[in-house]
């Protein structure tokens, strides 16, 4: 590790970001790591996104922003449907008492992700004030979740951050197996039907990878949201048809 200081911007609410060319690199014990401060406000979550910057933190921690580079990222065209998935899927569209729905139950998605216990983490990185955060930027139209139920129970999902095309994945939970892929699965094709080539994942995990996603650099992410977020918003709903996308794939 090197004995490098690396210099920190603090924020002040409502204050402008610094380039994410700034953010602490691979030498540093935090790479990735651009900021701390200012608030959680939707002005500031949407300029954060829209820059390729995300907060997370920890509880007694200020708000700490990051822009890590190499960023990870799911083409949407190479989600990989493992044998086991296809047929959990298909199983799950054949059965009366399973769906999904998309915006129904965005705080308990939150919430469930947040009380979720993670390997080799103590505590959650979504905070209380994390959850109110997220909690308007979905009312304002720019969070939303994908949801899995069986017998009218929510038994998995994700939630996102969506600015124009721009999709930012954010977490997921699941109470019975595969019930997160199947809804992970739902936003692929949801995502496919609508010409929305990714789906940000930010950091790379194993389970990420085994799905298709893969690191690209942070200079090729950024041109990719500057775009993406420049086209018209699609409307968030879940279609059946999306599964074409899926199954015959």
């Amino acid at each position: 590790m090197s004995n490098k200081q690396f210099p920190l911007t603090w924020l002040e609410p409502g204050g402008d970001f610094p380039p994410t060319n700034g953010a602490w690199d691979i030498n540093s014990n935090a790479p990735g790591l651009l900021a701390a401060g200012g608030d959680l406000s939707i002005d500031t979550l949407l300029k954060a996104y829209s820059s390729g910057i995300f907060p997370w933190f920890s509880e007694g921690q200020p708000i700490l922003w990051w822009s890590p580079d190499p960023r990870m990222v799911l083409s949407t065209p190479s989600f990989r449907l493992h044998r086991s998935l296809r047929q959990a899927l298909n199983r799950f569209t054949r059965d009366t008492r399973c769906e999904v729905r998309f915006d129904t139950a965005f705080p308990e998605v939150i919430a469930t992700c947040a009380g979720k216990p993670r390997h080799s983490q103590s505590g959650t990185w979504i905070l209380q004030s994390m959850v109110q955060a997220y909690c308007m930027l979905h009312r304002a139209g720019h969070a939303h979740s994908v949801e899995t139920w069986v017998g009218g129970k929510l038994v998995g999902g994700l939630y996102c951050v969506a600015i124009g095309r721009a999709v930012f994945g954010e977490s997921m939970f699941t109470h019975v197996p595969n019930a997160s892929k199947i809804a992970l699965a739902a936003l692929v094709g949801f995502c496919r039907e609508h010409g929305i080539a990714s789906i940000d994942c930010q950091q790379n995990t194993t389970h990420l990878a085994s799905l298709g996603a893969q690191e690209i650099t942070r200079k090729v992410f950024l041109k990719h949201i500057e775009r993406a977020q420049l086209e018209p918003p699609v409307k968030w709903h879940f279609s059946p048809l999306y599964w074409n996308h899926i199954l015959s794939a």
